[in-house]
């Protein structure tokens, strides 16, 4: 027996496409009833802003082939098969290996993903004509045990108030579970270690001036129950959910665009695959122009120097990266305390 398929027809700048969707009655996000075919339609609804914050730019695709409480995996390159308009573009990773990596280019590359069990998109911070250099600078703030949206909603305008006061403006998402991402676009002159340290740089300014609900601390040990400042997703080839992007978690949240007055009484739950299309027809997208006014990073490296002058170097890289220049050792510092004794 032939399994259940519809075509849809997807607009886009080269005229309309259709896009095959095999087994679209296939329930995604089991709590909510939420299909393959619908999630489908929420990529053609949001295309445009969609494509503004994650399109022209190198993008890891997380499947999940049985829904949501089912196994999943990350891809990156193009599997073979692909349709002739799904672009792709080489990049270096941290190990120096070299590979194809999809670019979303119009919606109906993502419908096409969707109908391959794409359910999260991870852009990268670059754009595919120079994916060397970030365009934007990005930090996660990443509620620990004991904290929430609601503590990372209160300390973001202060990041916000740090950032400015380098000369950058930010842009707050939630992160469609408990955190908050703070992107500010920047003009793509720096390398991604060079944004890194801009990140580290703001981190410790964050923390100086809120010890005791801020941490820089990459080792859990040592964060408590205060909000970490995820410096290392600032690195090449990691990623986090785009704007616009699903999530893999029960209710179908949405990493969502929010304008800084709404921040404080916002609810990431309430941002769904269902809920946010009315949104952005109702109050459009707080990102729109977000890369028109692109801003320096000189000031927050200038900080990066002041620290490292003062002794506060390097901080870890994760560990599927290589050996870094100043980097500090890679041991928990309970287990080095031990080695020490």
């Amino acid at each position: 027996m032939a399994s259940e398929r519809i075509t849809l027809t997807v607009p886009g700048p080269h005229g309309d496409r259709p896009i095959g969707l095999s087994s679209p009655n296939r329930v995604i996000w089991p709590d909510v009833g939420i299909t393959k075919h619908e999630l489908a339609e929420y990529f053609i609804t949001v295309a445009t802003p969609f494509l503004d914050a994650n399109g022209d730019r190198p993008v890891s695709l997380q499947r999940y082939p049985d829904g949501i409480d089912g196994e999943s995996f990350f891809s990156k390159n193009p599997p073979k098969g692909a349709p002739d308009f799904v672009e792709a573009v080489t990049v270096t990773y941290n190990s120096g290996r070299r590979h194809p990596q999809l670019v979303l280019t119009e919606i109906a590359t993502a419908v096409w993903a969707v109908q391959m069990n794409a359910v999260v998109f991870h852009p990268w911070a670059s754009l595919a004509q120079n994916t060397d250099n970030p365009v934007e600078l990005r930090i996660d703030l990443d509620p620990q045990p004991g904290t929430g949206f609601a503590e990372a909603a209160a300390i973001a305008p202060a990041l916000r108030e740090v950032l400015a006061e380098a000369g950058l403006e930010a842009y707050a998402k939630t992160s469609g579970n408990r955190g908050i991402h703070v992107f500010c676009p920047i003009v793509p002159e720096w390398e991604f270690l060079d944004v890194r340290h801009a990140v580290i740089a703001a981190g410790r300014e964050l923390e100086r001036r809120m010890p005791s609900r801020v941490t820089m601390s990459w080792w859990k040990e040592e964060r408590g129950d205060r909000l970490f400042v995820d410096f290392n997703q600032a690195n090449r080839d990691r990623t986090m959910a785009g704007a616009y992007s699903p999530r893999a978690l029960p209710g179908a949240t949405v990493s969502t665009p929010l304008a800084w007055d709404e921040l404080a009484d916002a609810d990431p739950a309430a941002f769904t695959v269902r809920s946010v299309p009315e949104r952005l027809a109702e109050r459009g997208d707080p990102w729109a122009g977000l890369r028109e006014n692109p801003g320096r990073i000189d000031t927050l490296l200038e900080w990066w120097q002041r620290d490292l002058e003062a002794g506060l170097g390097e901080l870890p890289f994760p560990p599927e990266f290589p050996k870094m220049p100043g980097e500090p050792p890679r041991v928990q510092p309970s287990r080095a305390k031990k080695a020490d004794a």
